[in-house]
């Protein structure tokens, strides 16, 4: 038998999702059956979206043996430190805003299971002494938005579980306004609200627009605003209003103006313009950047970053390519 006690950053979870990240190695199956025959929270059985509270005692009626089973070894869990490349753009006791590099995977995946960012967060949260992953049941530092590894920019984390809580609640509920600064081809003259579907082929890893009119695919908006003229394209910032993968990318190209740098949205004389770029200032992937928070309608505990608005500076490849087509 062994009891947990529920702290701060494991309240606010379901049973199940608890104890499905408390026993990595169960299945779903055994963890709902686990909760049926062989846990009691606070004395009394609970049924599996029961949402823990701080203070809630959990019973696993199982041996030692069996939950050593179904847990990761810790010797398993160590691995090298992620080297911090990472800028810091905001920091409290709650939230950490990170200014993500070119080439950073956001979360590991199957390439890179070790340096990404959500790694590097942890290992500085440990260094500095905020983070202990041996005293946390569960809960880990992690980010409430993602960007695309050739992205660069802002990527909000939560320090501690009601403050990820929120920041995700925040984004679902548009209390986060996203901006990004790219450049895109051809001359862009007027502000544009642009309505569609997103439909993804997951063979290809490439998005179609589709009319508003269609059922298939997913709802999305983007307003582009453009800033300036440059050398046949146009510098512009994006209010990514919803946020599905590759919707900047496939919407701009979808009415003629590609990300420049974008090999798998651009099409004819494009092609030929990242051609130049590339000779130029060796862009060979999409350039695009996270540039600006905005925080409005704040609720809760973290309701003081009401009315924030964060920054991240253009990266140097940015700025080479925009002197580049300003000539």
């Amino acid at each position: 038998m062994q009891k947990i006690t529920i702290t701060n950053n494991d309240a606010g979870r379901r049973l199940d999702r608890f104890l499905r990240k408390y026993l990595e190695r169960a299945t779903l199956g055994s963890i709902y059956k686990i909760i049926r025959k062989d846990v009691k929270v606070n004395g009394k059985r609970q049924e599996n979206s029961y949402v823990l509270e701080e203070g809630d005692e959990i019973t696993l009626y199982l041996t030692d043996e069996r939950i050593a089973t179904l847990q990761t070894p810790v010797n398993n869990r160590k691995r090298k430190k992620a080297k911090k490349t990472f800028t810091i753009i905001y920091e409290d006791d709650n939230i950490l805003i990170a200014d993500k590099p070119y080439g950073l995977l956001t979360h590991g995946d199957r390439t890179e299971k070790k340096n990404h960012l959500a790694n590097q967060v942890k290992d500085y949260l440990i260094e500095k002494g905020e983070y202990n992953p041996r005293a946390e049941r569960v809960f880990a530092p992690a980010p409430a938005n993602r960007l695309d590894r050739n992205t660069t920019g802002l990527v909000l984390f939560g320090k501690n579980s009601e403050a990820l809580r929120t920041l995700n609640r925040w984004i679902r509920e548009d209390r986060i306004s996203k901006f990004y600064r790219t450049i895109v081809f051809g001359n862009l003259d007027e502000k544009l609200e642009l309505h569609g579907r997103l439909r993804k082929d997951e063979k290809t890893n490439k998005a179609e627009i589709l009319d508003s009119s269609h059922t298939e695919g997913r709802e999305i908006e983007t307003i582009v605003t453009p800033i300036r003229h440059l050398d046949n394209s146009t510098l512009v910032e994006v209010e990514l209003v919803t946020g599905r993968t590759h919707q900047i990318r496939a919407h701009l190209a979808s009415i003629g103006h590609p990300v420049i740098g974008d090999s798998k949205y651009a099409k004819g004389k494009a092609k030929l313009f990242n051609h130049r770029i590339y000779e130029a200032c060796h862009l060979s992937t999409q350039l695009l950047h996270s540039a600006r928070l905005e925080f409005r309608d704040c609720d809760g505990t973290l309701s003081y970053l009401n009315g924030k608005v964060f920054e991240a500076p253009l990266p140097e490849q940015f700025e080479d390519i925009l002197e580049e087509l300003e000539g």
